[in-house]
């Protein structure tokens, strides 16, 4: 798993590359906590569009980063363009809460 971080006015946008799942999510986790809690960020934007592969432990990570951010009033953004990522947001019920978008420009424009 490659990730990368980076701060855009109240955005964390995070960058992932590779497969998100239990072997990986949870030290993914506390790295993006550290970055939005250390810059008192408002939103999160996940950019999916590099995974491979994602499991139930990278819809726990979308759905923790969800809480977070409503807790401060803000949003969670998810990026993708993966069919099987899609399908795997969409059985999860998780796209009743968040929304996908296409690119990071049209997320944040919302």
């Amino acid at each position: 798993m490659e990730f990368s971080m980076d701060v855009l006015k109240n955005y964390l946008i995070v960058k992932l590359k590779g497969e998100l799942d239990h072997h990986t999510s949870e030290d993914l986790r506390k790295k993006i906590d550290q970055q939005y809690y250390k810059n008192n960020l408002l939103n999160i934007v996940l950019d999916l569009r590099g995974l491979s592969f994602m499991d139930s432990s990278g819809i726990g990570l979308i759905m923790g980063r969800y809480k977070n951010c409503m807790d401060r009033k803000g949003k969670v953004y998810v990026i993708s363009t993966n069919p099987y990522i899609d399908r795997i947001l969409k059985m999860s019920g998780l796209l009743k809460i968040v929304n996908t978008y296409s690119s990071i420009d049209e997320a944040i424009r919302d």
